[in-house]
């Protein structure tokens, strides 16, 4: 399966266990197509790897966090006021929201391997 949002980096710590981390943004309009793809990955590592989720440090094989905010930007148009000297701000309308979600999920060997293997990581 070819990823279109999840771009994902690798680290690894001294003892082996990779971490791949992900972060997408993207507008309200492409906001489904981001979560089903999270979905698959995630629906993939539950049944491939199902019953080894879990802290690392305590033995499991793999874990994952997922987060994401929705940001709203509002732009401040300035103005200079010879008279008085001053700058004044008035807000000006909101833009579309951005959500920007991230995933990282961590694994042993095997799970990195596969994960890898599945998904075309480099």
């Amino acid at each position: 399966m070819t990823l279109r949002y999840l771009d994902f980096d690798y680290s690894e710590d001294g003892e082996g266990t990779g971490t791949w981390d992900a972060m997408a943004s993207v507008l309200p309009a492409q906001l489904n197509d981001l979560l089903a793809e999270v979905a698959q990955v995630l629906d993939w590592a539950h049944r491939d790897f199902a019953g080894q989720r879990g802290p690392i440090e305590e033995g499991a094989d793999w874990d994952y966090d997922l987060q994401c905010v929705q940001e709203v930007v509002t732009p401040q148009e300035l103005s200079y006021d010879e008279a008085t000297r001053q700058i004044t701000a008035h807000c000006g309308a909101p833009g579309a929201p951005r959500y920007t979600l991230t995933l990282s999920l961590c694994g042993r060997k095997v799970f990195g391997e596969t994960l890898r293997q599945r998904f075309g990581l480099d």
